[in-house]
């Protein structure tokens, strides 16, 4: 099953955590000094939050996949409408391991669908993505 995905920028992260708490009556499933993540059933979303120099608010959204299989549809989904992606295969960011397929929509948004296959000591690094503006998050 898929689950929405939405990356928030956020000058404070301690306070984030609390206000995110609040609003979903939840504590995060992730926490790092600079990331936390709550991996909700209602609404079924992974909304994951870090104050990682950028700019502050939505960073990108995208779609969470269970399987290798989901995501290559998806991917191939959107090659096929004639869009360009940016995959990336076993790539570590926001402490987890993923494949990765990165497209931007027609408004600009960005837009990421992966599957994670287990988690990761250390953030990893940012990669731009290529057509999109500089410092582009990774996960």
């Amino acid at each position: 099953m898929k689950r929405l995905h939405l990356h928030v920028s956020v000058p404070d992260i301690d306070q984030a955590v609390i206000f995110y708490s609040t609003l979903f009556d939840a504590p995060p499933s992730v926490v790092k000094d600079d990331y936390a993540k709550w991996l909700l059933e209602d609404p079924r979303v992974n909304l994951a939050i870090s104050s990682r120099a950028r700019a502050t608010g939505v960073d990108h959204v995208g779609i969470q996949v269970d399987s290798a299989d989901e995501l290559a549809t998806l991917a191939t989904r959107l090659k096929a409408a004639g869009t360009a992606t940016f995959d990336q295969a076993a790539t570590t960011c926001c402490y987890a391991k993923s494949d990765k397929s990165w497209v931007t929509d027609t408004a600009g948004v960005r837009w990421e669908t992966f599957f994670t296959m287990g988690e990761a000591t250390s953030y990893g690094e940012d990669e731009e993505i290529p057509g999109k503006a500089p410092k582009a998050g990774c996960c």
